[in-house]
């Protein structure tokens, strides 16, 4: 609706996984360092986790794209499946033939062990990628485990990327899991964007779709960071919404109140006036901090 009032070619903040669109800020390339370290090591399992929203998806995009041409990859969305139910899944992505009147825990597992040894020794590496995994079950869990002990002198046959919110943190203490956790060689926590990365995230949509930054002001950038926490799907959602206002208002520029009252649409009034004051709060903070550092060293020069 907004795109030619505003001279752009494209939406540039739609929420569809769009890889043209896609912005790796420091973070999420320190989160894909640390994915792609722990996938050359010899354990078998590697985990990303973060908060809804921050762009975890994005970065296992970006590992998927970055594997050698030699790898076969099992992705897996939905991990709400008992032990038997992942294993035919795997099999599956895998393109593992099985038959299924025969199926058992220790038919599947002896089939996906099989197409490892083959690829394996066809020099093909093979990687299991499980979005969601705070979903998964300890049982099946600890099934995952089970099928990368299947391992040369050097290396496991089988890597495991878990990808999951923080709750799989919680999840993988569990003391039936710890064999599972020793095996983490990797872990990362995807942090939400700074300040100055929401302006950059903005900017570098809005170039993609043939826009400039200054569509928004410097006050509404600062909005957006303030009310999204830094979380790019949300700033997403609030952008989009913001610039519709904008059109509908017939203003040139995305100015604060216009962004504020698009948050609002969206987040609702409450959580919106929740999030500016706790904002205000820490900035009063730190000018009582910082008016006492000077009354400090105004004493103790005049002293």
């Amino acid at each position: 609706m907004y795109l030619n009032y505003f001279g752009l070619t494209d939406n540039p903040f739609s929420i569809a996984p769009n890889p043209d669109y896609l912005y790796m800020s420091p973070r999420h390339k320190e989160a894909l360092a640390h994915l792609t370290f722990g996938l050359r090591e010899s354990g078998g399992f590697v985990m990303l986790t973060g908060e809804v929203g921050t762009g975890k998806t994005t970065v296992s995009r970006k590992l998927m794209q970055q594997l050698p041409d030699n790898t076969q990859v099992a992705m897996i969305l939905n991990p709400t499946l008992s032990a038997i139910e992942l294993l035919a899944t795997i099999c599956d992505e895998l393109s593992i033939d099985y038959k299924n009147n025969q199926a058992s825990l220790k038919y599947f597992t002896d089939r996906i062990l099989a197409k490892l040894a083959s690829n394996h020794q066809q020099g093909t590496n093979t990687v299991l990628i499980i979005d969601e995994a705070q979903h998964l079950m300890p049982e099946v869990l600890e099934q995952l485990r089970l099928l990368t002990n299947l391992e040369t002198n050097r290396e496991k046959l089988l890597k495991v990327v878990l990808i999951g919110q923080p709750e799989l943190q919680m999840l993988l203490k569990r003391n039936e899991l710890r064999q599972l956790s020793q095996r983490i060689t990797a872990r990362y926590h995807l942090l939400p964007l700074s300040s100055g990365e929401v302006k950059s995230y903005i900017a570098h949509r809005l170039q993609v779709a043939n826009g400039d930054i200054a569509i928004f002001s410097k006050a509404s950038i600062q909005a957006v960071f303030n009310i999204t926490g830094g979380i790019p799907r949300v700033i997403n959602l609030l952008c989009d919404r913001a610039l519709t206002l904008s059109f509908t208002k017939q203003e040139a520029v995305v100015r604060r109140h216009l962004f504020v009252a698009a948050a609002q649409q969206i987040l609702g009034e409450d959580v919106v006036k929740q999030r500016q004051s706790k904002t205000w709060g820490w900035l009063l903070l730190g000018l009582f901090s910082l008016s006492a550092l000077i009354g400090f060293m105004g004493g103790s020069w005049y002293g």
